[in-house]
């Protein structure tokens, strides 16, 4: 008799504990397609996000890095995606993924990917951090108010060529 009474109390008890779960398990299409913090709170604490991104062909993941995190992107459909990152050696590391396979970039060093294949590809995309933040070097670059001079000394491009993006990128200066 002990046992059905354990069990009832048991499957009462764990449907309290999970009610207020519901909260984050809802599966609304519509939201977002980035779990970080800033968008998800319930990933606070946790060291983790996730995010699904959507490729189409010939689109791109423009040069970019995470501060606060490794990222781990995993080829859910598509092939010819060609993903890379520059290491801290300057040296540049690429792949072709397909569908199936992984690339770790990890933490800081500027990263991208690229559709190249012959349809849209889904990428799953996971952070070591619940708020790894994100850098685009262009936008960085021309959609600020850096100063065109230093830019200019800096990376050796010159003034007419970044004045010209910098009107691509709406900057200043």
């Amino acid at each position: 008799m002990i046992s059905p009474i354990f069990f009832i109390f048991s499957l009462i008890l764990s449907s309290y504990y999970a009610s207020h779960v519901q909260d984050f398990c809802v599966a609304d299409y519509t939201a977002p397609q980035a779990a970080v913090a800033p968008v998800f709170p319930a990933l606070n604490g946790l060291g983790v996000s996730v995010a699904i991104a959507t490729l189409e062909v010939d689109g791109v993941s423009p040069l970019h890095s995470h501060r606060g995190a490794t990222e781990v992107i995993v080829i859910v459909e598509g092939s010819n995606i060609v993903a890379g990152f520059i290491a801290s050696s300057n040296k540049v590391y690429t792949k072709t993924l397909n569908k199936g396979d992984a690339i770790v970039f990890p933490q800081g060093l500027y990263h991208f990917f690229w559709d190249k294949g012959k349809t849209p590809a889904s990428i799953f995309v996971s952070f070591s951090s619940e708020n790894p933040g994100v850098q685009v070097l262009e936008n960085a670059l021309f959609q600020s108010d850096f100063p065109t001079e230093i830019i200019a000394k800096t990376t050796l491009l010159d003034v007419a060529q970044i004045k010209k993006l910098k009107g691509v990128f709406n900057g200043t200066n």
